[in-house]
């Protein structure tokens, strides 16, 4: 089976593109004509497609878009395996294109989408699929759909604050060691000519003429040490061990760890709210909200206090032991489990807990602008000083 992209008009005359998978051209023409197009252009995609270094896969964004388009089907009367087919058909993206039509196919089969999810458990986690099958046996799978496509744009929200709070560090990092590199690669061995004839220089001069020469020499193995080190870290972030260890190292941060556990916080609590909104008992959702807690240290925390509230003992006592719940949240906890109404704390304490996170965000970002400018200065800064300080220093030297 092969993956076609066609051009067609439709009953009355407008324009319309897509890509399905068919065994031949004419076997697309007539899926086609089927559904009412009138093909006017058909091409086979599959042996066209270029090879990529890091394959494609389904983002959060696209999981989150075909969710929150499943639900607005289902809630105007669609079939499911319709919806995912319509979607299928609009939605360009190969890899996303053919996770849907897997799903659909399955569908047509007579497994249930709950089943058909669980097949790919590297876009859809224990959460979504669990969600999915509360739904499908309540008969309520638009409103799950539409619960989890607010979690998941919560949670797409949440990644683009922690990539934003990055991004301005790295940058600056980025173009100071940039700097650093040209005028130590470029502009000093140009000037270095003007320092040949002397007898004596300053031990500034020296040092910064013998670093430039090193540099300059050593290239190669510069840029091969740094490959090495991205290589190194890449392989080890799929290592076990070396993740358990930076999970570890993480929590003992100053800021770091603020940040880790009031993320793991949000992801927690949301997921929660959400189950417990679908009408899982508590059991059963601190285990699927467990899974969904990424650090090592923190999930084993929480999984030894769903236990012991397995056991019989309370809730609020259980989740007291944790890292994830400082005294006010506890508070919270409590208030409750007395009232009976964990649902909508459980939303409370993400909602305050994101609220935090951007609190944390933007602090950070006010404290490390003003560093990063002033290592920056300094760091370029000074290097363009001794340069400075050398042109000057040569009507001083004996030749």
């Amino acid at each position: 089976m092969a993956t076609y992209s066609y051009k067609a008009y439709d009953a009355s005359g407008g324009k319309c593109s897509g890509e399905i998978d068919a065994n031949s051209i004419s076997d697309v023409q007539n899926a086609l004509v089927s559904d009412g197009l009138f093909p006017y252009e058909i091409k086979d995609i599959s042996v066209d497609k270029p090879f990529n270094l890091i394959p494609e896969k389904v983002t959060l964004a696209d999981l989150e878009f075909v969710t929150s388009e499943l639900s607005l089907l289902l809630s105007t009367g669609v079939r499911i395996d319709r919806g995912l087919d319509i979607i299928r058909k609009t939605k360009a993206k190969p890899v996303l294109a053919k996770l849907l039509a897997d799903l659909s196919n399955s569908l047509k089969q007579g497994n249930t989408l709950s089943s058909a999810c669980k097949k790919h458990p590297q876009v859809f986690d224990s959460l979504y699929c669990n969600l999915v099958a509360l739904g499908e046996a309540s008969g309520d799978l638009a409103g799950v759909f539409s619960r989890l496509a607010d979690n998941l744009k919560f949670r797409r929200d949440l990644k683009k604050k922690i990539i934003s709070a990055l991004t301005y560090p790295l940058v600056i990092l980025i173009v100071c060691f940039s700097c650093v590199f040209f005028i130590f690669n470029v502009i000093i061995p140009k000037m270095a000519e003007m320092f040949t004839q002397a007898k004596s220089l300053p031990w500034y001069t020296e040092a910064m003429l013998r670093t430039s020469e090193w540099m300059v020499s050593n290239q190669l193995f510069l840029l091969l040490l740094l490959s090495v080190f991205i290589s190194a870290i890449m392989v080890g972030m799929k290592n076990d061990k070396f993740v358990k260890w930076w999970h570890q190292v993480s929590l003992k941060l100053p800021l770091l760890s603020v940040a880790i556990e009031t993320t793991e916080r949000i992801r927690f609590n949301t997921g929660l709210s959400l189950m417990l909104k679908s009408g899982l008992p508590i059991d059963r959702a601190l285990e699927l909200a467990t899974g969904s807690i990424v650090n090592h240290f923190l999930n084993n925390e929480m999984d030894i206090a769903r236990k012991k509230i397995k056991r019989g003992e309370q809730l609020t006592s259980s989740l007291k032991q944790t890292s994830i719940y400082p005294p006010f949240y506890v508070s919270l906890l409590e208030v409750g489990e007395e009232s009976g109404n964990l649902e909508r704390v459980f939303d409370e304490i993400a909602s305050r807990s994101k609220d935090d996170f951007d609190t944390w965000t933007t602090r950070l970002t006010s404290l490390l602008e003003p560093l990063m400018i002033l290592f920056m200065g300094v760091f370029v800064g000074g290097v363009v000083v001794v340069m400075m300080l050398s042109m000057i220093s040569i009507n001083d030297v004996g030749f």
